[in-house]
């Protein structure tokens, strides 16, 4: 049998701080019927601390990430039929990445390479929204919102340890953006909703500039060429209320992504593959793929039931398919199995009581995503030797008794049946039988 690879994996305690603040003026004026404004920061710390099999150094990754967010938003009426909506948003993340090492027999310690560059995200934006009732039936809203991103990344810090093949990296982009929709009330319960609206996403740090974060036989490296990724998507919806107890919905929709950012391989300094931590490991970086789709259906049931008591349940599929290097398609790693949760509930003034069930599909190893039929240490393995993800499912129960107008205190038993699972690509099992008990107070 093959010798350990990590003689210790942890993540160090976390910290974090938020603020936020907000102001209302519904002062009416030829501008606006009401503005708001809303500041907010926050401040996160973690870290990783890890050890290879018989090697005396302790290596520990620092992260720290302040954040800071300013949205202006106005409302104007039109006439009587019509409803404006505009604003602005200003978003700052400051990333600050620290490594170091510590020998376990001497206590020594030295600087050692972080996990990340040290970077600022910036993102920018404007948006307009034009609501208009056509009748009590019809609804129409269009809207529109422009972005520009800004990251700027600094590698010199880990050029010491890897061969990186720039010290410095930024993007400066931009990306407009829009949505039409209706809303169609034909009466009886009955709403039909259709939306069209495309999107985006800006490379982060962590897309961009990951620096050298392993996996069994792969190393990550940095790719400063990233672009963002834009989506088209389509969504119809439909829902029924049968008078005063059942309420029915179902929605399907359609995205496609161009310039998809997904794990490739990759060459670094004209290399497939590079030694690290000892071991010849092929290269891999996120890139911009050629295309990727995904599609699928959500479904629920809502019912009020005599004596308080009530049921719901949803259920989501989705399907979703990326193009690979040579042309071929492959199922998307981020298109997760079927899953769903139902649940019964009791109600009082006083007393939430309820019994909820958690589910997924499992996928077999020949439904997998390609980059993900290698990864034999994050599955179950089939009775071939294959990876693949099990079904499972949780039963769980949750109560909620409302002592004061102040105080609630709450219990609950989650996974009664103890069951071993792992959430879809997570790589880590999820707990068992656990007992939450939780006393909420509330001014």
């Amino acid at each position: 049998d093959a010798a350990p690879q990590r003689a210790g994996w942890s993540k160090g305690p976390a910290g974090g701080v938020l603020n936020d603040r907000a102001a209302t003026d519904s002062n009416t004026n030829a501008a606006d019927d009401q503005m708001r404004i809303r500041l907010a920061h926050q401040r996160l710390e973690e870290s990783r601390i890890d050890r290879d099999f018989n090697d005396p150094q302790r290596r520990t990754r620092l992260e720290q990430v302040s954040a800071f967010s300013a949205n202006l938003d106005f409302t104007k009426a039109g006439h009587s039929r019509s409803q404006f909506y505009y604003g602005l948003e200003a978003v700052i993340n400051d990333v600050r990445s620290s490594g170091s090492y510590e020998d376990i027999r001497t206590g020594a310690r030295s600087s050692g390479p972080s996990r990340y560059p040290q970077a600022n995200w910036s993102s920018y934006a404007g948006y307009l929204t034009w609501e208009y009732r056509f009748s009590q039936r019809w609804l129409l809203q269009a809207g529109a919102r422009y972005n520009h991103f800004l990251l700027n990344a600094d590698f010199r810090g880990n050029i010491d340890f890897f061969p990186i093949p720039t010290a410095e990296t930024s993007i400066h982009q931009g990306a407009l953006t829009g949505s039409l929709g209706g809303v169609f009330s034909p009466g009886r319960g009955w709403q039909l909703k259709l939306n069209l609206s495309t999107g985006f996403r800006a490379p982060n740090v962590d897309d961009i500039g990951k620096v050298f974060d392993s996996e069994p036989g792969a190393v990550v490296v940095p790719n400063p060429g990233l672009q963002a990724e834009y989506a088209y998507n389509a969504e119809l919806s439909a829902a029924k209320v049968f008078g005063e107890s059942v309420r029915l919905d179902f929605t399907a929709y359609y995205t496609w992504l161009n310039n998809a950012l997904v794990r490739r391989d990759f060459r670094l300094n004209g290399q497939d593959s590079i030694l690290y931590d000892g071991e010849l490991s092929r290269v891999q970086a996120v890139q911009n793929a050629a295309v990727a789709r995904v599609y699928g259906l959500q479904a629920g049931i809502e019912l009020k039931l005599p004596g308080g008591f009530g049921f719901s349940s949803r259920i989501n599929a989705q399907v979703g398919e990326e193009e690979l290097d040579d042309g071929r398609t492959s199922p998307s790693r981020h298109a997760a199995p079927p899953f769903g949760v139902t649940r019964l509930t009791f109600t009082t003034d006083k007393l939430e009581l309820e019994a909820n069930a958690f589910y997924s599909g499992g996928i077999p190893f020949d439904e997998l995503p390609v980059e993900e039929q290698a990864k034999d240490h994050l599955y179950a393995r089939d009775e071939n030797g294959n990876p693949y993800s099990p079904a499972w499912y949780t039963l769980n129960l949750r109560a909620l008794y409302q002592l004061t107008e102040v105080l609630a205190l709450s219990a609950g038993v989650e996974n009664l049946t103890d069951q071993r699972y792992r959430t879809y690509s997570s790589g880590i099992a999820a707990a068992g039988r656990n007992v939450v008990i939780a006393v909420r107070a509330e001014f």
